[in-house]
């Protein structure tokens, strides 16, 4: 970057910075918050581990739209009616945060979304400490991590799915060496990871570096565990197919509401990719399926609700209605 563009970019995070104010600003500071909303209303809401979500101050119309065209001109793009979305990560000075922000006429109002990158990991002992997984979940998860299970973790929007996996990446740290390298895919700058060989690659989409394409330079880059932030799109195939080319240990999450329907989902996505179903593809590559939700009557705000082992066998179905139990681990033969 030259000095005029140098400048220039300082000029926009200043602008940005004056626009949200000190209050919002000060919020990229906080270790413990998780998402900052705008909702139409003009109120601007907080997540936080462990206190949930708080209203924070209220964010004028026109300063709103402001700030998502500065938001636009960043990523190269325009915010109009005609285009009334702009997404994408927000600039450095901002933590590299996930942003997605609309205009009417698809909203009532401005809004926007803002999902902070982890910058506090959460151990599995953590878990176990405030009530989110038991002695026994615990167990189990440290020893598919020991054996090199593929796990998926499954959940809906703000379950706590990357922070888990946080979990699971310090406990796969606190055990890898050097002659285990761990390459992760993502596509803003979510997962904390300790290992001592460790490569991180991050999506590129304006360039066309989507995750299946990523996915393929993976394997070039000599990997022991391949972690993805997020399955989604056609990229599902190119992630399994990974996964089943010697690299056990693997770790991805998933939108789903329990680990049949995550299942159902990963095949789904697959077909995205213009291929038939991929049921066996699935068997052999996922060993592990751990859900969690969102639960405010949890001390914690979330819980895990079951950890399915998967296991090859003649029943080739998991697509059937689950039948699971809180806090109790079960197998499910396929």
């Amino acid at each position: 970057m030259d000095k005029a563009q140098q400048e220039r970019h300082d000029r926009l995070i200043e602008q940005m910075r004056r626009i949200l104010g000190s209050e919002i600003c000060a919020v990229f500071d906080d270790p413990n918050a998780v998402e900052i909303m705008l909702n139409d209303d003009g109120k601007v809401l907080v997540e936080r581990h462990g206190s949930g979500i708080t209203h924070l101050t209220n964010l004028p119309v026109s300063k709103t739209l402001n700030f998502l065209s500065l938001m636009a001109d960043y990523r190269g793009t325009t915010v109009t009616r005609e285009k009334p979305v702009v997404e994408g990560a927000m600039p450095d000075e901002f933590l590299r945060a996930r942003f997605a922000g609309a205009i009417p006429p698809l909203m009532t109002q401005p809004t926007f979304c803002i999902r902070l990158p982890a910058r506090k990991v959460f151990t599995l002992d953590n878990y176990v400490d405030k009530g989110i997984i038991n002695t026994a979940q615990h167990a189990s998860i440290i020893q598919a991590v020991i054996e090199h299970k593929n796990i998926l973790v499954s959940g809906s929007t703000g379950s706590g799915k990357t922070t888990l996996v946080n979990a699971i990446l310090h406990a796969i740290s606190e055990r890898a060496g050097l002659n285990e390298r761990l390459v992760l895919i993502q596509d803003t700058a979510e997962l904390q990871c300790s290992a001592p060989n460790t490569s991180s690659m991050l999506t590129y989409e304006d360039s066309g570096f989507d995750y299946t394409k990523l996915l393929k330079l993976t394997l070039r880059y000599r990997p022991d565990r391949i972690i993805v932030g997020e399955v989604r799109d056609g990229a599902a195939l190119a992630l399994l197919k990974a996964w089943n080319t010697g690299h056990p240990g693997e770790l991805a999450t998933l939108h789903a509401n329990n680990p049949q329907a995550a299942l159902l989902r990963l095949d789904q996505l697959c077909q995205e990719a213009g291929v038939p179903p991929q049921k066996e593809l699935i068997r052999e590559a996922v060993h592990l399926v751990i859900q969690i939700q969102r639960d405010t009557d949890h001390p914690a705000g979330r819980r895990i609700t079951a950890i399915e082992e998967i296991r090859e066998g003649a029943e080739p179905s998991p697509w059937k209605r689950p039948q699971t139990r809180l806090a109790k681990i079960r197998a499910r033969r396929l």
